[in-house]
């Protein structure tokens, strides 16, 4: 990301940037949609791309049109580079999907709300599923969440990148209450203990498994 220029990301032709506007849980209000259409319009930006974190990415904006753009969209920036919270990736859940049977966006939401400001070591981004279908991706995720009958399944330290790895479940069962407790208390461990940039996966194949699992209490 240029560090002069809000919320920018400079590609490879070297003279356009992107935006990553912020849809926490890949929600988008009607006032969002209305916005981001008339920016692509005024703007002429020639791409806008659903991202795999279920965010939009508005693609070949002029350096002169960052801040105008940005202060017409109205939204925050989706921190896309940055060693941070990236984003919650949720599947609809028990909010439309007849497979669903936890509410795996509203859970989406609260973790946005409650972990977006935490600093961070490297990036981290949250896996959603709201069934055993796992549309989240919760198994590759640095932290992933999947519901079942019977609870919440806490998984920790997957990633899909060049070194794939399956998470480690850490806890089965959990109602949304304690789940978010034990989140936090892995993410204060990861961040407490991690090196600069150390992803979780690589994190966790550095701690192990039950070395986690003992510091966090279980």
């Amino acid at each position: 990301m240029a560090e002069d220029l809000k919320g920018a990301i400079l590609q490879r032709d070297g003279e356009t940037y992107a935006v990553v506007p912020r849809t926490p849980a890949g929600i988008l209000s009607p006032e969002n949609l209305s916005a981001i259409t008339e920016v692509v319009k005024k703007y002429k930006i020639p791409v806008t791309k659903i991202t795999s974190g279920h965010r939009l990415v508005l693609v070949g904006i002029k350096k002169e049109d960052i801040d105008p753009v940005w202060q017409d969209l109205n939204m925050d920036i989706g921190r896309a580079t940055e060693l941070c919270f990236h984003y919650v990736q949720a599947c609809p859940g028990t909010a439309v999907c007849r497979f669903g049977v936890q509410d795996s966006l509203g859970l989406g939401m609260n973790l946005e709300k409650r972990f977006y400001d935490m600093e961070m070591p490297a990036k981290l981004k949250f896996g959603v599923s709201g069934c055993s279908f796992c549309c989240g991706e919760s198994y590759v995720r640095d932290i992933g969440i999947l519901g079942k009958k019977k609870g919440w399944t806490l998984i920790f330290g997957g990633n899909s990148g060049g070194r794939p790895r399956i998470g480690d479940v850490l806890a089965e069962d959990l109602e949304t209450e304690p789940l978010m407790d034990l989140i936090n208390k892995v993410l204060v461990f990861y961040r407490d203990n991690a090196k600069k940039k150390e992803r979780t996966a690589r994190f966790a194949d550095r701690m192990g498994v039950d070395e986690i699992k003992k510091a966090i209490g279980i």
